[in-house]
This record gives C-alpha cells, sequence and structure tokens, in this order.
C-alpha cells in the first residue's frame, strides 16, 4: 500500500477532495462502456443480453428468464446452516428496516385546512445481485427485505449467468430469492442487467420497473447513472470501500484484517487506513502484506490493495483524520479510536464504532443494510433502506372557509409573480 503523508500541511475543503484515493480513470471508462451497453440493451433487447452472458460470462443456450424450478431446487439443495444464517439475517434486517418507515402525519393549519403527509411505495422494483467473483445471498437480503417492508409490489432479481452451473444463476442466491419468496428471477448480469431493468424485454416477459437497487461493480454503478431519470435509482453502490480511521491504542492486526477483507471483493476495492500514529501504519503495513499473501483470493487483494485508490494516509491528529474522512466520505468508515466520537464523521455510508464492529458484521448479520453509496456520495446520498422505495406524498384538504382566510394572499402572490389566472382560479369560487 502506498502511503500519501499529509503532515505539517493546513488543507482547504478543495485540497482535501484533491487528496483523496481514488481510481478516476477506471469510473471513467467505465461509464462510457456501461452507457453503450445499456443502450444495445434498450434497442436490442434479448440478444444483447445474450451476447453480453456470452462475452462476459462465458454462457450461451442459458434460459435469461428463470424457471421456479431452478429457485426450488436451490432452496432444496441448500445447506441447512447457511440456510439458518440467511433467515437469522432476514429477521435482523426485518426488525431495522420497519424502524425506517415514516408515518403518516396530518398538520392542520386551521379549522378546515389540512396537509397529510403521507408515505406510498412505487409499485414495481428491480434488485440486482452481483455474481462475478463472489457471491452474494447477503445481496439479496438487503435488497429484498427493505422492498417488501416498504410495501412493494412486485420485486424482480436479476444475477449473472455462472458458466459453472450451466448458465443458471448461482443457486445460492436463488435459494435466498425462494426464501424470500421472489419467484421473477433472471439470469442476466452487469450494466446490461441495469438496461433490462429501465426499459423492459418483452421477449423474455420482463416489465420495466420504478427503481432499480443493489450493489455491484463500477459498471453497474454508472449504468444507474445512465438510466437516472428513465428509473429512480439507489445510489451508485460500486466498487467496495473501507476507510480506517485509527489511533495508537488500534490493534494493527485487526485493521490490517479488515483492510484485506473488503480488498478481497474486487481489483477496484478501496482500503484506506488514516492515522496519525507513524507506528500503527508501519506496523498495519507490514500485517496487511502478511495477510494479504496468504489469503484464499492473494492476487485479487494485492491488486486492489496496490491500486490508486488504496493508502495508508498519515495526518497531524483526530482533527485532521476527521477531516479526511469526511472529505472522502467512505463507504464503510470504521473508528479504531480511544474515543471514537462518531457524531463528528458526517460523511459515510455507515460507521462501525470500536474493535468488535468489522465491516464484515455489517456485511451480514448486524441488521444494517450493506447496499451503500461509494465514490464520495455519502457527502450527499443515503445507504439503501425501506425509504429508497417510498415516496413522500402530500394530501391536501381545505374547506370554503379556510379557502376564504388565504384567498388575498393567493391573490397578491400570484399577481406578483405574473401569474393572475391562478388567482382569479381562487376568486371563481367566491364570485356567486
Amino acid at each position: 500500500m502506498r502511503t500519501i503523508d499529509l503532515r505539517g500541511r493546513q488543507l482547504t475543503a478543495a485540497e482535501l477532495l484533491a487528496a483523496v484515493p481514488r481510481a478516476e480513470a477506471a469510473r471513467g471508462l467505465a461509464l462510457a462502456t456501461a452507457a453503450e451497453i445499456v443502450h444495445d440493451v434498450a434497442s436490442r433487447g434479448e440478444s444483447s443480453l445474450r451476447e453480453q452472458a456470452a462475452r462476459f460470462d462465458g454462457v450461451e443456450g442459458h434460459a435469461v428468464r428463470v424457471p421456479i424450478e431452478h429457485l426450488d431446487e436451490a432452496l432444496d439443495g441448500l445447506d441447512p446452516i447457511v440456510r439458518a444464517a440467511i433467515e437469522e439475517s432476514i429477521r435482523r434486517v426485518r426488525l431495522a428496516s420497519a424502524a425506517q418507515v415514516p408515518p403518516d402525519r396530518v398538520t392542520e393549519l386551521g379549522p378546515g385546512a389540512r396537509v397529510e403527509q403521507r408515505w406510498r411505495p412505487v409499485r414495481r422494483v428491480g434488485v440486482y445481485v452481483p455474481g462475478g467473483k463472489a457471491v452474494y445471498p447477503s445481496s439479496v437480503v438487503m435488497n429484498v427485505v427493505p422492498a417488501q417492508i416498504a410495501g412493494v409490489t412486485t420485486v424482480a432479481l436479476a444475477s449473472p449467468p455462472q458458466r459453472d452451473h450451466d448458465g443458471r444463476v448461482h443457486p445460492v442466491i436463488l435459494a435466498a430469492a425462494r426464501l424470500l419468496g421472489v419467484s421473477e428471477v433472471y439470469a442476466m448480469g452487469g450494466a446490461g442487467a441495469i438496461g433490462a431493468f429501465a426499459y423492459g424485454v418483452p421477449a423474455i416477459g420482463l416489465d420495466p420497473v420504478d427503481v432499480i437497487s443493489g450493489p455491484g461493480n463500477n459498471f453497474v454503478a454508472l449504468a444507474k447513472r445512465v438510466v437516472a431519470g428513465v428509473v429512480g435509482t439507489d445510489s451508485e453502490a460500486g466498487a467496495t470501500e473501507i476507510l480506517i480511521v485509527a489511533d495508537e491504542t488500534a490493534d494493527p492486526e485487526l485493521v490490517a484484517a479488515d483492510l484485506v477483507s473488503q480488498a478481497e471483493h474486487d481489483e477496484q476495492a478501496a482500503a484506506v487506513l488514516v492515522t496519525a500514529s507513524p507506528e500503527l501504519a508501519a506496523s498495519v503495513a507490514e500485517r496487511a502484506a502478511e495477510r494479504a499473501s496468504r489469503t484464499r483470493h492473494a492476487e485479487r487483494v494485492a491488486v486492489a490493495l496496490a491500486g490508486p485508490q488504496s493508502a495508508i494516509v498519515l495526518v497531524d491528529d483526530l482533527a485532521a483524520a476527521t477531516a479526511f474522512s469526511n472529505a472522502y466520505a467512505p463507504e464503510h468508515l470504521e473508528l479504531h479510536l480511544a474515543d471514537p466520537r462518531p457524531d463528528e464523521f458526517v460523511n459515510a455510508g455507515a460507521v462501525f464504532v470500536g474493535a468488535h464492529t468489522p465491516v464484515s458484521l455489517g456485511d451480514y448479520l448486524a441488521g444494517s443494510n450493506h447496499v451503500l453509496p461509494t465514490g464520495g456520495q455519502a457527502r450527499y446520498a443515503a445507504g439503501l433502506g425501506a425509504a429508497t422505495f417510498l415516496r413522500s406524498q402530500q394530501v391536501v384538504s381545505y374547506d370554503r372557509e379556510a379557502l376564504r382566510e388565504v384567498h388575498d394572499g393567493i391573490v397578491a402572490l400570484s399577481a406578483s409573480e405574473q401569474l393572475p389566472a391562478h388567482g382569479e382560479a381562487v376568486s371563481a369560487r367566491f364570485d356567486a
């Protein structure tokens, strides 16, 4: 891992943003490629999806729309221990997601004047579940459960066809979908799946959705940007990120373990340590290298840790570390600090406090959601939750006397905006 030394420098907000490690070139290339793929699916439908499956997944002749018997077979063959873990994850995420649904509220502005704030779910959601370098039944749970809690009527799911499974979606993903009652599943991956959800593919019975959610690589994340405005999307949950803020009290072995755990996702994964302790930095660098060399996905981890998106950042003190973290706005933020003060770390998809709250906990069984904004979007975007699938709707109800009370104000304001017919529409109700 490279070292970025910011000690002795007073950086402006703009300079901090420029200093954070990002793989911007990769995202720029991914955006152009994603746009091309999405537009091809929009115009050529199933043929485009099949060509992409052959090119990217090495699969041909597969059933793009998954037969229901494939889901049943997958559930029947699911390891009981894995099934129990998935069911416990479902239980915990349901509990946490239910707390995200706001209650309807009525505001009485005066006699006969009321505005109701209510939340209504979208009708149809498309969930994307990655399936390239790893298998993510946890992402099935993290996407489907909040949609169901929000009251979404129909959930469709897409995941890449697997060459090792005769072109089927990975059976553990199918089993998780079946446990959640999802029966509309498609074997399609990457940016093409995002395009298919947005525009529909009549030949395989896929209707367009209203909202697309789910994590993926940079191509998936940026495909969502391409279809924004056609459909709603969650945050651009692209290649994963972990930023760890640690002081001299941190255990370097645990810090190294957590950096490596995120680096194993993908070569584009970002692993960043920010600390004011040169001794901790040196120890973590050494231990991360050791762990990376002996982990199962050693080659992938080595590429991620050596990439421009990963670094050890040296700062003067905790205040500087906090400022750097807020500029970076990580997907996952771990605080390994004697005095963590999580309220000061305002920009993060999710914050994990203390040595016994690793990101891996949030990936599976914390009850929190692991679909989170990446690429700095946590500065302005939230992670996935029930609210992703809800729309705020205002229901306005005034009687005649309540309208009369505000009549003169409406007429005055409409005249000031040179829209007199607005005021006249109100006056017409009192002309008789």
